[in-house]
């Protein structure tokens, strides 16, 4: 059987550029959506430039023209939805389900696989306000999609390594801390970290496996869930320093969330869930999901402690 031709939307973004790398690499015909609205951003302008040179396709459609979107969809088998999550309160939500619309109009998907990369949000209907806007926004398109009975898969990525490892999982930095570090708790909860280009590579594998079809796929990659002690024992470990810790309470970093505004807000929740209550770990892959490093054992993912060599 053939490899199916892939579309990604948003392929200029954070993720978006790693699933085009990743489905240029396992060999797929991929069209990136080049959207009008780009106008002079000369980086992204650039960007897709670059994807063309390594064979990728463009495909000009707007989420303001129906039926230029219709007609891109038509053009392949598989449509990967990156838009980024930063376009806080539904503007992702409208279009990813515009999206959604122009795929049930083209009828010709065979695999959608919307925006998500994530925390899954079906296991987080509890999660606090005004974060939990972000799942509910995110339950709204899989209705949309199922509703419009279009195949599809969801990846629930975990932690971005780059946003949570990088940083032994500190607030409002993206490097390591140089002297003293803030545990969650006790730092014991598991969490699970993931090098994003690793991500890219595990979706793009999914969307011809029949065994991931109308499936939710997480990924936990063994070796990397780690506590975020044993995350921090493993940067101590590569820099030769000790760094002092300093425990915070889990009622003081609720406490916290008054004095900041609404996307630290909702950056404190998403804490809260991952590192007190443990959401990414706390329960078992059941029917109709699968587990990524166990389907795709050839994928040599990238460990944590490898990952914070480049920090050094």
């Amino acid at each position: 059987m053939g490899k199916s031709k892939v579309l990604v939307v948003g392929g200029t973004g954070y993720m978006g550029r790693r699933m085009v790398r990743a489905s240029l690499a396992e060999g797929h015909e991929t069209y990136v959506l080049q959207r009008p609205e780009i106008g002079l951003d000369i980086d992204k302008v650039q960007m897709l430039l670059s994807f063309k040179k390594q064979g990728a396709r463009l495909l000009q459609a707007s989420f303001s023209d129906h039926r230029s979107l219709v007609d891109a969809v038509k053009k392949v088998d598989v449509v990967i939805c990156t838009m980024s999550g930063v376009h806080f309160r539904s503007h992702n939500l409208l279009v990813q389900l515009k999206l959604v619309e122009a795929i049930k109009d083209a009828g010709n998907v065979k695999r959608f696989l919307p925006s998500e990369f994530g925390m899954d949000p079906a296991r987080m209907g509890n999660a606090l306000e005004p974060g939990r806007v972000t799942f509910d926004e995110k339950m709204e398109v899989r209705k949309a999609i199922q509703e419009a009975n279009i195949p599809f898969t969801y990846v629930s990525a975990n932690c971005f390594a780059g946003y949570f490892a990088g940083n032994l999982s500190q607030m409002g930095t993206l490097l390591p801390p140089r002297d003293k570090v803030t545990l969650y708790g006790d730092g014991n909860v598991k969490v699970v970290y993931v090098d994003e280009d690793d991500v890219a590579t595990y979706t793009v594998k999914t969307i011809d496996d029949p065994r991931t079809l109308n499936k939710t796929v997480y990924l936990r990659p063994p070796d990397n869930i780690l506590s975020q002690r044993e995350l921090i024992e493993k940067w101590e470990k590569l820099s030769g320093r000790q760094l002092d810790k300093f425990s915070l309470s889990e009622h003081d970093l609720l406490s916290s969330m008054k004095d900041l505004d609404l996307a630290g807000q909702v950056g404190v929740g998403h804490f809260y869930h991952i590192f007190y209550e443990g959401c990414l770990t706390n329960f078992e892959i059941g029917e109709h999901e699968e587990e990524a490093s166990r389907l795709y054992p050839e994928v040599n993912y990238t460990r944590m402690d490898e990952y914070l060599k480049i920090y050094l």
